[in-house]
């Protein structure tokens, strides 16, 4: 009879290490990933040129799309917005829902790499031309 609550004891014991052994692994398992790599962190305060007739800022000697509205920076990079709230800060996905309207009206002139709907547009107007696109007379 001891044996066999001493059996049951162990049985239970080790059903509930399980249980939580499992638990936690399926805890280990959950996580978000949005696979859109970020632009490079601003190391030091870059020179700032004002966008005329607003009141954000632009980076024209960056590689890439840098604004400057409010104190934060943004950046249109690899197809999405990216906020940080500054030089040396880490860069966060932000909807375009969330973006300034401000930085959302910039003209397509002081992007550094348009957007996709910002080439077309340019493109249309003679400006840039995407490539391959005036071989074929369609720029």
């Amino acid at each position: 009879m001891r044996t066999t609550r001493s059996l049951m004891t162990l049985l239970t014991v080790a059903s509930l290490a399980c249980s939580a052994a499992a638990a936690a692994a399926a805890d280990a398992r959950i996580g978000v990933t949005i696979g859109v790599t970020p632009p490079p962190i601003v190391l030091a305060p870059p020179p700032l040129v004002i966008v005329p007739g607003t009141q954000v800022h632009h980076v024209p000697t960056a590689s890439f799309n840098l604004f400057v509205h409010g104190g934060r920076y943004y950046s249109f990079h690899n197809g999405a917005w990216f906020v940080a709230a500054g030089h040396r800060a880490p860069w966060t996905v932000i909807a375009i829902d969330a973006l300034p309207k401000a930085v959302r009206a910039v003209p397509v002139t002081h992007y550094k790499v348009p957007p996709g709907h910002a080439k077309k547009q340019v493109a249309q107007e003679g400006g840039w031309c995407p490539p391959g696109q005036a071989k074929k007379s369609r720029c």
